[in-house]
């Protein structure tokens, strides 16, 4: 991976968004994990956007990540549109499979943190079966809503347990700012995957490829779980084309965009 790889990155809606690729985000984070370093990875979304734009503080915990990848076809849009032609999807729940069958061959001790404890139990069952080397050091399912300080003691078992990838599965924003509170205290490569638990247990159903490809997977989740993602989708999926609809304007009219 060259170093202008690395360096290709771009704001949008004032929220850094890495371009790469499976292969190159793949091989910066088991370099991490190799040398057990303490990294932070963000799966961006268009939800995370604008919870960034919301919230500047939550906007300096996304801007502060080691990595921030393009999960939703909206943001590779918004890359190559910024010139970064190349970019494309790093979506986390097809992130976390191909992170573990390196890691089974490679021996790199994993852990799994988030979820309830049946998806959790369900999830880790399955990707063992998928790649039998796997070695799971630790899976441990947080009580739901408690503040971030009384984690505390998780992240000393975390760190104790030897992982050194660590899959976090808390939802969107709370896991990202989960992540930025432990990194420097797990010696992990900590990545936030936000729904991919539920996916690859199998407790929720993802969408096609197609709709996946066509950057419609919003709308099968949202026909999935209309009282939990309405607001998701109904509200920031047409103020992230707004604002970055002027973003883009602003771009052009300075001459900004390749």
């Amino acid at each position: 991976m060259s170093a202008a790889t690395l360096a290709d990155s771009r704001t949008i809606v004032g929220m850094r968004v890495d371009a790469g690729t499976y292969d190159t985000a793949c091989e910066r984070i088991l370099a991490w994990a190799r040398a057990g370093e303490s990294r932070s990875v963000c799966i961006g979304t268009v939800h995370m956007v604008m919870e960034a734009h919301d919230d500047p503080t939550f906007a300096e915990v996304v801007n502060g990540a080691d990595m921030v990848t393009s999960d939703g076809m909206p943001l590779v849009w918004g890359l190559r549109a910024l010139g970064v032609r190349w970019a494309e999807r790093v979506y986390g729940p097809d992130l976390t499979p191909i992170l573990c069958r390196a890691a089974a061959e490679e021996g790199i001790p994993v852990g799994f943190y988030g979820g309830r404890p049946e998806v959790l139990a369900r999830m880790v069952q399955a990707l063992r079966s998928r790649f039998p080397g796997l070695e799971v050091a630790y899976a441990g399912s947080p009580p739901f809503g408690v503040p971030l300080e009384d984690l505390d003691a998780d992240a000393e078992a975390v760190a104790a347990s030897g992982a050194r990838m660590v899959f976090v599965g808390i939802g969107c924003p709370r896991q990202e700012r989960l992540i930025a509170r432990w990194r420097g205290r797990v010696p992990a490569v900590l990545i936030g995957v936000g729904a991919a638990f539920d996916f690859l247990a199998g407790a929720k159903p993802q969408a096609p490829r197609w709709m996946q490809r066509a950057g419609l997977e919003w709308a099968f989740r949202l026909a999935t779980e209309p009282r939990r993602l309405w607001r998701r989708y109904l509200v920031h999926n047409p103020r992230f084309v707004w604002h970055f609809g002027r973003q883009l304007l602003r771009e052009r009219l300075r001459g900004g965009a390749a």
